[in-house]
């Protein structure tokens, strides 16, 4: 039995086109692996705050000298990063905003990157502790992005994903869904059928 996480970031609940791709995905690998664990957080409902003091005086300062609102910050990212080190498979869905990902997805990154914990400092530079796991990306764009200079999605998560040892990443892009017609269709007629291969 492996453990999915999922990791929504849509602001939208209706007509999420992210939101759509995870629910295929879902139906598909649960037909493949019906014994696994799947795992959803959604970072719409429950959004995670932003890097702040409070969470890097839970990381940093010795037990003693933390106060009740840095213990609170460290116990959630402590739980957010459990999740992450349970999992087998890594799901992460992302609309474009701005060229970029949502800032409620990078808050949970932000949450789960963590020296010691996720990746290592070494003499050599960093290492990361994840090996072994999988990762998929499903993302929906309102233009066409993938491999140009706009994209400021897939060669970020890539980098993030390899830093903390996630090199096996599948990105899968609906692209073209403000396009209108035949671009909308073409572009989620791509996103499917490489889904369809995924499970």
């Amino acid at each position: 039995m492996s453990r999915v996480l999922i990791i929504e970031s849509s602001a939208r609940q209706q007509d999420s086109v992210s939101r759509q791709l995870t629910q295929t995905f879902i139906s598909q690998w649960k037909a493949a692996h019906p014994s696994d664990e799947i795992t959803v957080r959604d970072l719409a409902v429950n959004p995670v705050p932003h890097l702040d003091a409070n969470l890097l005086g839970g990381w940093m300062k010795p037990a003693e000298q933390r106060n009740d609102i840095e213990n609170a910050s460290l116990e959630r990212s402590n739980q957010l990063t459990d999740e992450l080190l349970a999992a087998d498979v890594l799901v992460m869905a992302a609309p474009m905003y701005n060229f970029a990902i949502p800032s409620t997805l990078k808050a949970w990154l932000d949450h789960v990157l963590r020296a010691g914990v996720t990746f290592k400092y070494t003499p050599t530079g960093p290492q990361g502790l994840l090996t072994g796991k999988r990762a998929f990306v499903l993302t929906a764009r309102g233009g066409i992005h993938a491999g140009g200079a706009s994209d400021h999605q897939e060669p970020y998560l890539r980098q993030v994903m390899g830093f903390i040892g996630i090199h096996d990443v599948t990105f899968i892009h609906a692209e073209g869904m403000n396009l209108g017609g035949d671009f909308q269709e073409k572009g989620l007629n791509q996103a499917n059928a490489k889904l369809s291969q995924v499970a």
